[in-house]
């Protein structure tokens, strides 16, 4: 039956990375339906929970209704037009006695999922002279694009198809849906996978191969794969001659990483590495999917990327059908300005800020806590909540409390907002124009649509663009922001992409942006060479192994500081497990899916439970040289027995990176080492191990 007044408008969901098409039916002015996009090439008309929560989410009673001042420690209403008063008073007497360096900003996942969001930061604090932009980059992806640079030039992406899928930590059916959809669909087709996991995750029951394997350590597993396709000679000849530069290094570099060597750090078997090794040679089109950021927390993250990567290369599986693909990338204006200074760890991180004089604009998360107040500020926090996602959770807060100015922009009074001198509520994507395009993170499909505004920003919202916008007035460079609505600054960001706007908002659905191709030409690899670059000079410059290494935790059995650490924390300890209904510390707040998930898991072998008096459904304690947390105890035979693993993105006693060390870095980009940590773990209410 049509309703009266009944619109239909298309986005692509924002809740995470994916950008799945939606459509959302309006009646008489209000959101009544989401539904998946059935056009949609990348979800098909399918939606996850959390997509199928936008309504949910959208109409939360919990939401920012206007903005907040804190007096005297207790929130204040206040007016728009008062708190970016005082906010920009606050800015330019900071800038004017510090300098604009101590004026810092952070950019959460939300950033990563809104162009307009990340592309407006970096604008204004351009604008202000500041270098300093952190954001989820600083801990997540943004190493393993690095590292792919470095070797490819450019940035290749794994595809939706493949006749080997080898899931290495990373668990589909919790975050990656449109993944999910593709396996289900291509394993009746014949498609095979393998799982590289700590956990027996549900689709290595359809796996060819599982493979349990020690967290922080896969980057000996890499390594002692390159040992066996080598010494077999499983690799691809022809391609390595043609499109490579340093596989004659390689060859004698790789000698010392054999499969037994790697058994006694990952403890994954000899036997099952060298049959992993053929099966993964032998296939064209093989692609390794990693997790979204499994290997890039750990100590030899920048080195296991690279590894990964000329596993996939030595093999022939580059630009092939299946397996990494490089495709046309869309081209976007970049609205930031000069500016002359360098981000917090330039210096102390090179590669992560610059690559072939090809600089990056990202700041060292990890170094935020020992920067304030000397170094930093001032924070102006967009669609993000450090305090629960970034490293060392204790020692962030106890430096955020000595800012001088701490402003959230944000949808619910997140912990961080709670910290903050100013709260402003911000608009969803439902309710202005923005950009939806999937690439990087999706599988190489090269698809871009609007977000078209179903309705108008409700309560006090405002839009990213209006609050960066009046914001900037305020502080007097109000000139640099030019543009009068969300669509015009839309239709400016896409204009070197040469997909017009109008075009674009007459298709709707969406269009593609460019056509992928597997073509490989003198072309392909944007590196010196002009080949992938199996040995980096770029690394060697750098002051690193320029061919991949193995780097064991920090804080682990095999460790530096076992002997100090591992007497009162015997336990492997993984943070970071994902759950398909929630994203980082987002959507905890909607009802229907408390239901499905209603409290947060440490999961657990039964042997290391029994062993620790722990029972299924005992509330624990879980601790680390830097914190403890509490959950319930999920006991479970497909968890590796002397192992702990815990999701993030939870508040208060579950938060998992109180667990985690700011000082505990990878060297050579700066990343957390979120996996392989030493913990122990005991019911709570039980007395400490120090105590016993």
């Amino acid at each position: 039956m049509t309703v009266a007044n009944s619109k239909t408008f298309y986005t692509g969901c924002a809740l995470c990375y994916h950008s799945c098409g939606a459509e959302v039916t309006v009646e008489n002015g209000r959101v009544v339906e989401v539904r998946g996009q059935k056009s949609h090439p990348l979800n098909k008309g399918k939606l996850c929970p959390k997509g199928e929560m936008l309504t949910e989410h959208l109409y939360h009673p919990e939401r920012l209704k206007y903005p907040l001042k804190k007096v005297g420690g207790k929130w204040e209403r206040t007016t728009w037009e008062q708190a970016l008063s005082e906010i920009a008073a606050k800015l330019n007497d900071l800038k004017e006695r510090y300098g604009p360096s101590v004026i810092a900003f952070f950019c959460g996942s939300i950033g990563v999922e809104s162009l307009e969001m990340v592309s407006l930061t970096h604008r204004f604090r351009t604008a202000l002279g500041s270098p300093q932009f952190f954001s989820v980059e600083s801990i997540c992806y943004r190493m393993r694009i690095r590292s792919r640079q470095i070797t490819f030039g450019k940035y290749p992406v794994e595809e939706m198809d493949s006749p080997l899928y080898v899931l290495w930590g990373h668990n589909p059916a919790a975050s990656d849906f449109p993944l999910s959809l593709a396996i289900e669909e291509n394993l009746k087709k014949g498609s095979r996978v393998i799982v590289i996991d700590p956990r027996r995750i549900p689709i290595a029951d359809k796996a060819i191969m599982y493979m349990p394997i020690r967290p922080g350590t896969d980057g000996a597993l890499a390594l002692a794969l390159i040992n066996v396709i080598i010494n077999e000679r499983l690799y691809d000849a022809d391609f390595v001659e043609k499109w490579t530069y340093g596989f004659d290094k390689l060859v004698p570099h790789i000698q010392q990483y054999t499969p037994e060597w790697a058994e006694r750090i990952t403890w994954v078997r000899a036997d099952d590495i060298r049959t992993l090794a053929r099966l993964f040679a032998s296939t064209k089109g093989a692609s390794i999917y990693q997790g979204t950021c499994t290997q890039d927390q750990s100590a030899n993250g920048s080195q296991t990327d690279r590894a990964i990567a000329i596993l996939q290369s030595i093999t022939g599986n580059i630009n092939v059908p299946g397996g990494w693909v490089i495709s046309p990338r869309l081209r976007l204006a970049d609205i930031s300005l000069p500016c002359e200074e360098k981000p917090l760890g330039a210096d102390e991180y090179p590669l992560f800020y610059e690559l072939w004089g090809r600089k990056s604009p990202y700041a060292v998360q990890n170094m935020v806590p020992e920067s304030i107040p000397d170094k930093l500020k001032a924070f102006i926090v967009v669609g993000g909540n450090p305090l629960v996602t970034m490293p060392d959770s204790n020692a962030l807060r106890e430096a955020y409390r000595k800012l001088n100015l701490l402003v959230v922009y944000d949808l619910f009074m997140t912990e961080t907002a709670q910290e903050a001198h100013y709260v402003l509520p911000a608009a969803t994507q439902l309710e202005y124009c923005s950009l939806a395009y999937n690439y990087n993170v999706c599988h190489c499909l090269p698809y871009i649509m609007l977000r078209e505004p179903a309705i108008e920003p409700l309560y006090e919202s405002k839009s990213i663009l209006a609050f960066y916008t009046e914001l900037a007035h305020a502080c007097g460079i109000g000139d640099k922001f030019h543009w009068k609505s969300d669509e015009e600054l839309v239709a400016h960001l896409i204009a070197p992409s040469g997909v017009d706007f109008e075009a674009l908002r007459q298709n709707r659905e969406g269009v593609y942006y460019g056509e992928k191709s597997y073509r490989i030409t003198e072309r392909t690899f944007a590196t010196p060479t002009g080949r992938i670059e199996i040995y980096s000079k770029a690394f060697k410059d750098a002051g690193f192994d320029p061919l991949p290494t193995y780097l064991e935790p920090t804080k682990s059995p095999q460790g530096p500081l076992w002997n100090e650490l591992g007497k009162k924390y015997p336990l492997i300890l993984s943070t970071g497990t994902r759950l398909l209904h929630y994203n980082n510390s987002q959507l905890h707040n909607i009802k229907a899916l408390q239901l499905e998930e209603p409290y947060p898991k440490a999961e657990l072998g039964p042997e290391t439970a029994a062993k620790y008096g722990v029972a299924h459904g005992d509330d624990v304690i879980i601790e680390t040289d830097r914190g403890w947390i509490k959950m319930k105890a999920h006991v479970d035979e497909r968890i590796m027995e002397g192992v702990v693993l815990v999701p993030h993105g939870w508040p208060g006693e579950a938060n998992c990176n109180r667990l985690t060390d700011a000082q505990c870095r990878e060297p050579v980009m700066g990343y957390p080492q979120f996996k392989g940590l030493l913990c122990n773990i005991r019911k709570a209410g039980a007395p400490h191990p120090a105590c016993i």
